[in-house]
């Protein structure tokens, strides 16, 4: 290997099990499937016209997006040139948000769809390159800008030899933002070098091997997301699956079982507050055999303990998406001390792997978007000035 990198390691996988499935996406109810080669030839396609449009070593490039393979993708095809994926949460307020893309003020830019493009456009109308996703609403916007991902990846196979990865082991690979408490801008960076590192001490600590699944349920815009999702799937090699959307991701999840599942506190809150919403009434025998099976599993006398998981906690697994989560992990803040307790006595071990880094102030002042700056570019037939 040339050098210990993301893009290396992306290489390794792509040569050592090319016809493997490396990342899965629902799209319209039906998963599809990309090998490692597929996915390796596509980041040197975009890897190539990011090097085209003048994106080099040290420039950044910004995803607005839910999870989705094109946000990952195009990371690492910024990490190949030696460049920075600075994903930003797309769960910001409006105006947080648009405030946060005025600060950056972002040349390079991925944004999934239309919503994401308007607010690109909100905050910085003379972006340089601005990739999308989801065509859908787009078809009348010909700023010179927008370009569409799916022309990018589709001009043939790559010629690996001719575009070398110039990322190194101590160049920054992610930074992120946010807007701190009081309104300044603040910001985390990972090397490709402290990355491998978490996902290394990861796929040792929980013998991670290429047979895992696992679901990408929350956007790269967490640090701990990229050290143990993102790292640990180009070092383990295993199958990394997106789901349709936000709003079916718990469904997925159902529908897939993986056995490593990477979630913040709010991941198992909300699935907590799932189960609690179908906990049968305190009055009912339904309720009653349900405490009844959670103090028989915990006392774990063999027979009843198999009855009781049988019964209750193989459903309520099912119901989470987690009868087969082998390695759950808690990214970030803690879990409430009642979620914890819940998941522990339903035999689901929650892991704590903390985000390490603190968040730094950043030079750059915040500077909120003036309602008279913005302008829509709509392509020829729909320019606006918002008032």
């Amino acid at each position: 290997m040339a050098a210990d990198t993301l893009p290396d390691w992306l290489a390794v996988q792509a040569e050592k099990r090319p016809a493997q499935v490396a990342i899965r996406h629902k799209k319209l109810g039906i998963w599809h499937e990309q090998p490692w080669h597929a996915v390796h030839n596509k980041v040197l396609l975009a890897a190539r016209f990011l090097k085209q449009q003048g994106f080099g070593s040290g420039d950044t490039l910004f995803l607005l997006s839910e999870p989705r393979p094109e946000a990952l993708l195009l990371s690492l095809a910024a990490h190949w040139l030696g460049g920075i994926a600075a994903p930003l949460d797309p769960a910001y307020a409006q105006p947080q948000l648009l405030d946060l893309l005025h600060t950056l003020r972002p040349q390079f830019v991925f944004a999934e769809a239309q919503a994401q493009v308007d607010q690109v456009f909100d905050a910085k109308p003379d972006v340089s390159v601005l990739i999308y996703a989801n065509a859908r609403g787009l078809a009348d916007y010909t700023h010179p800008a927008i370009h569409a991902y799916t022309n990018i990846i589709s001009v043939g196979e790559a010629v690996h030899g001719t575009l070398a990865a110039v990322a190194k082991p101590e160049s920054l690979a992610f930074r992120f933002y946010r807007l701190g408490d009081a309104y300044q801008l603040e910001y985390r960076e990972l090397s490709h070098a402290e990355l491998l590192k978490n996902g290394r001490q990861l796929v040792v600590h929980e013998l991670l091997t290429d047979k895992e699944e696992a679901l990408a349920a929350r956007a790269f815009a967490a640090s701990g997301h990229a050290r143990y999702l993102l790292s640990p799937w180009l070092l383990a090699g295993f199958k990394l699956n997106f789901p349709e959307n936000l709003s079916t991701r718990d469904t997925d999840r159902r529908e897939l079982g993986p056995t490593l599942v990477a979630g913040t506190a709010a991941t198992y809150q909300r699935l907590y507050t799932l189960v609690q919403s179908r906990w049968p009434l305190p009055a009912s025998w339904q309720f009653t055999l349900v405490k009844w099976a959670l103090h028989q599993y915990q006392k774990r006398v063999p027979l009843l303990a198999a009855i009781a998981n049988w019964l209750v906690i193989l459903p309520l697994k099912d119901v989470l998406g987690l009868r087969h989560a082998r390695v759950p992990l808690l990214v970030g803040e803690p879990l409430s001390a009642e979620a914890e307790q819940f998941f522990k006595s339903i035999g689901i071990q929650v892991r704590d792997w903390p985000e390490e880094a603190d968040w730094q102030a950043s030079p750059l002042q915040v500077i909120p978007r003036p309602p008279s700056h913005t302008e829509h570019y709509f392509g020829l037939k729909n320019l606006r000035a918002a008032i």
